[in-house]
């Protein structure tokens, strides 16, 4: 088994450690937070209109006529919340809708359960429409097909440097060469003759 095939996980992970890794994995790829914030608002705008308080030796009822809305309000929060995080692609529409559903259930249900949901259902739809995935990492940055990313930078690293010392060398060798005077190839000067026969009436300094 290659290093490419090999488990992610160390063996001497347990399955705790192992189970919040992958959650932590599923979580960054979605936004975790604002759908959960958007199930938090739905839940008191759907229970508070059919619950039953009680104070002291009194029952208080808040059951009223909009007590449907305020079912199908917390309902469609809780599936905007769960739609967030199964799927992502959607989740400008699903913050959208949640932060309208949660100002329509101000008038509707009870002040939008009295005021216990309008701040979940606010930022979580807020956090739907501003969340946005991580950027993918470049190709040097991901493993080679022995599983280290190192390599590949560091041919990368050396690639760069050589090409910068060929840029570099060659406006120096053209300096020198213009520093340099041309010079042609070097001539002897003759040597004088010495085979020359003597003329009648030369004086021998002449010679």
């Amino acid at each position: 088994m290659s290093s490419a095939t090999a488990d992610a996980w160390s063996e001497g992970e347990n399955l705790f450690t192992r189970l919040r890794l992958r959650f932590r994995s599923w979580r960054r790829t979605r936004p975790f937070w604002a759908g959960l914030l958007a199930m938090i608002a739905g839940v008191p705008i759907m229970y508070l209109p059919y619950a039953h308080l009680s104070l002291g030796g009194m029952t208080v009822a808040m059951s009223t006529t909009a007590g449907a809305g305020s079912l199908i309000i917390g309902i469609l929060l809780m599936v905007l919340g769960l739609t967030a995080w199964f799927q992502p692609a959607v989740r400008v529409f699903a913050g959208v809708a949640t932060t309208l559903l949660t100002l329509v259930s101000i008038p509707v249900s009870n002040l939008a359960g009295f005021g216990l949901a309008l701040i979940p259902g606010l930022v979580g739809g807020g956090l739907m429409v501003s969340w946005a995935p991580l950027k993918e990492r470049a190709a040097t940055d991901l493993p080679t097909a022995d599983g280290n990313a190192a390599d590949g930078a560091a041919d990368e690293a050396a690639g760069y440097a050589a090409d910068e010392a060929a840029t570099e060398a060659v406006p120096a060798v053209a300096e020198q060469a213009d520093a340099e005077p041309a010079q042609g190839p070097k001539h002897a000067a003759p040597a004088a003759r010495t085979d020359i026969p003597a003329q009648a009436g030369e004086p021998e300094e002449a010679r």
